[in-house]
């Protein structure tokens, strides 16, 4: 009988092994990242809707001494993206957009381009021809655009860089249109229509978009990493990109927005598929679907999908694996560490694959 117990007690011994090394070694990966010049960072991975593992190292705002932990409420730069991407997805999925008609149709008064109709899978797949910033005054943008509209004022009479569809090109401006183009079509203002249909669905109580003047308390100071030291960074006003890059959230919460798009709560899974289909045939980098950046080797590109973030005072990145059900996510308040950021988020993606 006590043969029998120990055996039976075998796997849950080894399971309990195996957390803790990899906790262990999660917990090592995290802290090297402070001897690289990144003042705060945060990082955490779950599995079928489980946090296994989170922690956070270095401070939110060092001349205090406040310490950066999981729940600082950090910039998400372009992790906004996909969020706003299931968003746009989420009217196709109810027969209220069509991804393939010309935005005119729901953005009348936008430009028609010399180099042809620009579609709104176009736009989420960055296939367009919109530019992206035209200069730093653009990218370290200080003026407030107290509407969509207004922002999209900037870039919308610029030419195409080339014909929709032949092309890919990121570009954060393409995704303001986006935001726009919900606010048409649902009758709520962008910022409204993410609370009810996103942020509130995931269960997350810790997102939204930045607002310049606003104070938010346990949010983090803003630093950037030149030479591999980090220096604080001057405030930007990042409502020239909301859709694009203009959240604030925590890992917990960028968690549960994976969690809650692998468990079916925001999208169906005809939708994820198409979301995860490869929509341009790059000649380099990482391919692209409807929002997202694919990672893993051909012929199974999407079997890591994912995204990166990086302006000032954040550096940021999530991967999801719907195979093994698993989310990763690094959030970082030192712009300029965007490389050091995506090798820990892809370590802790092996490590969580482990198991």
């Amino acid at each position: 009988m006590k043969n029998l117990t120990a055996i039976c007690f075998l796997p849950v011994y080894l399971a309990f092994v195996f957390t803790l090394q990899a906790q262990n070694e999660a917990d090592a990966l995290l802290k090297t990242l402070q001897s690289k010049g990144i003042t705060g960072v945060a990082a955490g991975y779950s599995i079928d809707g489980a946090t296994i593992w989170d922690n956070a190292v270095g401070f939110s705002c060092e001349d205090k001494g406040i310490l950066f932990t999981d729940s600082t409420l950090t910039r998400t730069a372009s992790l906004a993206k996909p969020m706003t991407a299931v968003a746009v997805l989420q009217l196709a999925e109810q027969g209220r957009l069509d991804l393939d008609a010309p935005i005119q149709q729901y953005l009348p008064q936008f430009p028609k381009k010399e180099k042809g109709d620009i579609t709104t899978r176009q736009l989420l797949s960055h296939t367009s021809g919109i530019s992206q910033y035209q200069s730093t005054k653009e990218i370290e943008n200080t003026q407030n655009f107290e509407t969509l509209e207004d922002a999209m004022k900037v870039f919308q009479d610029r030419p195409l860089l080339f014909e929709p569809g032949t092309n890919f090109f990121y570009t954060s401006y393409g995704y303001v249109v986006l935001g726009r183009i919900i606010e048409k079509i649902s009758g709520q203002s962008f910022e409204a229509y993410m609370q009810i249909n996103i942020w509130d669905k995931a269960g997350m109580r810790h997102t939204g978009i930045e607002k310049v003047g606003v104070t938010y308390p346990n949010k983090s100071c803003l630093y950037h990493r030149k030479k591999r030291r980090a220096k604080p960074a001057k405030q930007n006003d990042l409502s020239n990109r909301i859709p694009a890059g203009g959240f604030y959230s925590t890992v917990g919460d960028m968690l549960k927005f994976g969690n809650a798009l692998l468990e079916g709560k925001l999208i169906g899974d005809s939708t994820f598929q198409l979301m995860t289909e490869n929509q341009f045939a790059q000649k380099e980098g990482n391919p692209y679907g409807l929002g997202w950046f694919f990672y893993a080797p051909k012929p199974h590109e999407n079997a890591v999908i994912g995204h990166s973030g990086e302006q000032t005072g954040a550096a940021c990145q999530i991967m999801i694996v719907p195979g093994s059900k698993t989310v990763v996510v690094v959030l970082s308040n030192t712009s300029g560490t965007w490389k050091d950021v995506v090798t820990l988020c892809s370590a802790l993606v092996a490590i969580s694959e482990q198991g």
